[in-house]
């Protein structure tokens, strides 16, 4: 399991926080992030969906909090050349020197193709041509190669990174986790329950970091709580790689009404159609003591570095339930 040092001298586990926070702008959310090592998160981790970029709030981030770990969870392959990716990373390097970690994914067809007007096509081969020319660019190497999925002649970053950032890739599947284990330095995956890190820990190995997001509602309305779950979960579990990821676990038979529901435009029978013990397994909710010792949980199975998402909604407002879930609360 991965630990770290706190000033004081004392291992703790990892213990992260998604930045910047639902329905604020990175700017809004300056108070908190600076607040959050006091309150023992270790970790902040962006998001690139439809609203900030993964780049921006962690820059910010890197000055108002200068002990906090940060990463992006994910940044999609297709949505940048290769060359401006590896800019990116490398700015964020130099602003947090050990501290930054890339994370990179394929996303999805819909961010890749409707939104970005990007080709989706051979994701698995796509990470890992984007993983091994990160390499060599970050470490101030001249790359002039033909990958299968894209080719790259004569870029050398003007400056490379003292120290350049950790890769770690958006992983759901068996092998995506294991070129992970074998060419990245760890994996981030969300959208599954502690009985299911074991599951992933398997085929990742005992070695690699695995990092995963969870969404927490802060609540002892379980129906609130479940209703606030419904909506995201049908978001998700309706795209392909989260259907299969999910089929994989063993939850395709639970969650075939609701895809199918989806599939024949019935949003509200989707809803309606997803089990509680669905959204019980992965949806961390109840009053704050009930949620920290949930993401307990998922550290006993074998997670390394949990990312908390407070969703709205719950009984507390924001800046509460971000003090609440801190793990020294």
């Amino acid at each position: 399991m991965v630990r770290v040092e706190t000033l004081e001298g004392v291992a703790v586990d990892r213990w992260g926080m998604t930045i910047p926070f639902f329905g604020q702008t990175p700017v809004e959310s300056k108070e908190l992030v600076t607040e959050l090592p006091a309150l023992g998160y270790t970790d902040a981790w962006s998001a690139e969906v439809g609203g900030a970029d993964g780049f921006v709030p962690l820059a910010l981030a890197a000055e108002w909090a200068p002990s906090l770990r940060l990463g992006t969870a994910i940044v999609p392959v297709y949505t940048r050349g290769p060359a401006l990716l590896a800019m990116s990373a490398a700015t964020l390097a130099d602003l947090a020197p050990g501290r930054f970690v890339l994370g990179i994914g394929a996303s999805s067809p819909v961010i890749v193709g409707n939104w970005n007007a990007g080709e989706f096509d051979k994701p698995y081969a796509r990470v890992r041509d984007t993983l091994r020319f990160l390499r060599a660019a970050l470490a101030g190497e001249k790359v002039t190669e033909s990958y299968e999925t894209f080719a790259v002649k004569g870029f050398r970053l003007e400056k490379a990174p003292a120290t350049p950032p950790k890769i770690v890739l958006a992983a759901l599947r068996p092998g995506m986790l294991r070129l992970a284990a074998r060419e990245a330095d760890g994996a981030i995956t969300n959208w599954l329950s502690p009985g299911d890190v074991r599951k992933v820990r398997g085929e990742l190995g005992p070695e690699t970091e695995l990092i995963a997001r969870l969404f927490v509602v802060v609540t002892e309305d379980a129906a609130k709580a479940r209703e606030i779950g419904r909506r995201l979960l049908a978001a998700y579990l309706t795209v392909p790689v989260y259907a299969a990821f999910h089929e994989w676990l063993g939850r395709g038979e639970l969650l075939r009404p609701m895809q199918e529901a989806w599939a024949a435009g019935d949003r509200k029978a989707a809803l309606k159609a997803i089990p509680d013990e669905v959204v019980d397994d992965l949806v961390v909710h109840g009053d704050a003591a009930t949620c920290r010792a949930r993401v307990r949980e998922y550290l006993a199975a074998g997670l390394d570095a949990p990312v908390l998402a407070p969703l709205p909604g719950g009984d507390l407002p924001l800046a509460d339930t971000v003090r609440a879930l801190a793990p020294g609360t």
